[in-house]
């Protein structure tokens, strides 16, 4: 178990709760969902005349997807179809993709057992909209895991504000400071990081040289580096 001083953690100087919970992110962490919602934006975006590509679409990762059809739109306005129906459409692509052929990214089954093994509370934090990460959630097997989800499709804003952390947070009777949350895209670690949690980040390989990872407690590889000591707070600051 890690040093304790008087029942805290002395993190990066500073003393700190114990890790009491474990947080999540979904898309790109546990699943492999990223070149999914890539191809869906592409189509769709493409039927609008909005010609995108990969590069492009790992711009607004990590945001909400109305967020992304508004950045989208704002660049590019088209007539038509409503940005709100344009969501659904991505969204409604994506959920089904997801459900039929949605795979869990390298190193899942490790940090699963992790958890298990810590004796935290766990969940799910995601940006995506409830049908995407029940369809990933039922793809992977993850309830047993993470029995409670958060979305921040229902916030005023979804990541990089921590809106969705902290209701998370609330829910689980938490508080932020005893949180490690895991992250994967630059929108997710600002998020954690506003709301008050030490954060562990796992980016795309495309991604990795953004500054935002910067602001993580760990920079790791792949979800197999994940230790029980990394989720019980012994981040080791390695990037």
């Amino acid at each position: 178990m890690p040093d304790e001083v008087d029942d805290t953690l002395v993190h990066r100087g500073i003393a700190v709760p114990p890790i009491q919970a474990i947080i999540a992110d979904l898309d790109g962490l546990l699943i492999d969902s990223e070149p999914i919602w890539r191809e869906v934006e592409i189509a769709v975006f493409g039927s609008l005349g909005i010609i995108l590509n990969d590069d492009l679409c790992r711009t607004t990762m990590g945001m909400r997807v109305d967020e992304v059809v508004a950045h989208w739109h704002g660049l590019h306005p088209w007539v038509g179809l409503t940005e709100d129906e344009v969501s659904l459409q991505i969204v409604e692509g994506v959920a089904a993709a997801v459900e039929q052929r949605g795979q869990p990214l390298p190193g899942l089954g490790h940090f699963l057992e992790l958890v298990k093994g810590s004796g935290c509370r766990a969940a799910i934090a995601s940006s995506s909209w409830p049908q995407v990460i029940d369809a990933a959630v039922r793809r992977l097997g993850l309830a047993p895991h993470f029995p409670q989800t958060y979305s921040a499709a229902g916030l005023p804003f979804g990541k990089p504000h921590p809106g969705v952390y902290l209701e998370a947070a609330a829910g689980l009777g938490v508080e932020p400071a005893a949180y490690v949350a895991l992250e994967d895209s630059p929108a997710g670690v600002l998020a954690a990081k506003a709301a008050g949690m030490r954060c562990i980040a796992v980016p795309d390989h495309a991604m990795r040289h953004r500054p935002e990872f910067e602001q993580a407690d760990t920079v790791l590889e792949s979800l197999e580096e994940v230790t029980l000591g990394m989720l019980l707070g012994r981040c080791s600051g390695e990037r």
